[in-house]
Formats: C-alpha cells, sequence, structure tokens
C-alpha cells in the first residue's frame, strides 16, 4: 500500500501549475527561443533543516550572483535561459515560476526571489514525485521554445516514499523527451556513502548528463554554482552517465 503522505503530491499540482504558467508577459516578449531552460529541483524534505533550506537558497542565489554564472548565461547563441525552482518532498511544489534571464540585471534579480522563496511542505522524499510534476505540470509551460531542456536535481537521500511509478520510469519518460536531468547529491548525513552511485544509476540521464557532488550543505553554493556553469556553457564534466 502507498503511504498516505506519499499520495498528496498530487494536490500540489493544481498550485504549481497556476504557478508555472505565471511568467511575466513581458518576460516572452523579450526571447523567441532561449539557449536553456532550467528547472531546478531542490530538496525540502524532513532531513532538511531550517538552517539546511537556508544553505540551498543562499547557494542558488550567490549561485546567479556570480558574474562568471551570468557570463555563462548570455554567452550561448540566443544569450538568455528560462528558470524555475521546485522544491520536493512528497508535496513538490513550484515556489519561483519560469523567469527569463538574459542579463546580469536579471539574474540578480532572480537571486533575490529565491531567497524570499517560501518553503514548501516538507515530509519524506519523494523524487519520483517531483520528476513527475515536471513533466506534468511544469515544462508545458515553459513560456518559448529551448535549445536544450534541464532538470537539476539537488536532495540527500533516495526515495522513501514508495511511490506507484519508480524513479527510473519517471527519468527515462523524460529523457525520452529529449530532456537531460543532472544531479547534484548532498553527501552529508546517513545515506553519504551510498547517495552518489543512487544518483548515477536512478536519477541522472540525458544527452551529457552528470553528477557534480557537494560535500555537506555548506558546500552546497560552490557545487551549485559550478554545475550551473557546466549545464548553461555545456562544458565538459566529470562523472557523466549518457
Amino acid at each position: 500500500m502507498i503511504p498516505a503522505a506519499c499520495r498528496l503530491f498530487a494536490v500540489a499540482f493544481v498550485a504549481a501549475s497556476l504557478l508555472a504558467a505565471d511568467a511575466p508577459a513581458g518576460a516572452q516578449s523579450r526571447a523567441e527561443m532561449v539557449d536553456t531552460a532550467l528547472v531546478l529541483a531542490v530538496d525540502v524534505s524532513g532531513s532538511v533543516t531550517d538552517e539546511r533550506f537556508a544553505l540551498q537558497m543562499e547557494g542558488i542565489a550567490r549561485a546567479f550572483e556570480d558574474t562568471s554564472v551570468q557570463a555563462a548565461i548570455t554567452s550561448g547563441t540566443h544569450r538568455a535561459i528560462f528558470v524555475t525552482l521546485v522544491e520536493w518532498s512528497n508535496r513538490p511544489a513550484v515556489s519561483v515560476p519560469w523567469t527569463l534571464i538574459a542579463s546580469a540585471e536579471d539574474a540578480r534579480g532572480f537571486a533575490e526571489r529565491i531567497r524570499r522563496a517560501p518553503r514548501a511542505d516538507s515530509q519524506v522524499k519523494a523524487v519520483a514525485a517531483a520528476l513527475q510534476l515536471i513533466a506534468d505540470k511544469v515544462l508545458p509551460f515553459l513560456p518559448v521554445q529551448a535549445e536544450r531542456t534541464i532538470i537539476d536535481v539537488s536532495g540527500d537521500g533516495r526515495d522513501n516514499c514508495n511511490p506507484q511509478r519508480q524513479v527510473d520510469a519517471v527519468r527515462d519518460d523524460l529523457v525520452s523527451a529529449d530532456v537531460t536531468i543532472n544531479g547534484l547529491p548532498i553527501l552529508e548525513g546517513d545515506e553519504a556513502a551510498t547517495l552518489e552511485p543512487w544518483y548515477r544509476d536512478h536519477v541522472i540521464g540525458g544527452r551529457g548528463a552528470f553528477l557534480l557532488p557537494a560535500l555537506g550543505f555548506k558546500d552546497f553554493g560552490r557545487a551549485m554554482r559550478r554545475k550551473f556553469i557546466v549545464e548553461i556553457s555545456t562544458a565538459p564534466a566529470a562523472r557523466g552517465r549518457g
């Protein structure tokens, strides 16, 4: 039997779909196509304390304030990306809807939205539920076409929700739709020794997919900044899984 907590994520789909569609009209008019559509899927389950949540949000915000990241964003053919933030536990939710970043000013503005993002409900871990929500209620609302679509999954543990569909199945559906899923396992806590291979085997996939672990929550910002640069610029990355 599927735990009751694991069934609750379906309720979040409606709210997430409304938020995902809430990209400003002016954003669409500024770009007909972007280089990358990037979904940041961040773990907010019960193992993530308020301090750890703050470290993740601040790490993402500082990465978008970094001049190297900003240069990578504006160095592509279309000089722009769309990005959104999904917080996941068993109730994944869109915390920051699709946002166009085509300048350093846009990147700084997005960083401030990340810092103000409310925390979603925190219970058990459900990577499968997060990927399913992204497939059904986030990617279809991308305001314009993108040259490549990337889901960036970070977290400190594996699924413990026993979902109807396993992570591998949802991942494979996304990969078949030409979506790349990269992983940022946070190596802290009970699963630190086994989490990286689990992400490699069950989470990442698609063209150029790779892992870039964080050596604990305090290392999250460093790892995320490096990961953004690799993802946005398509620079070579180690530990890949094609």
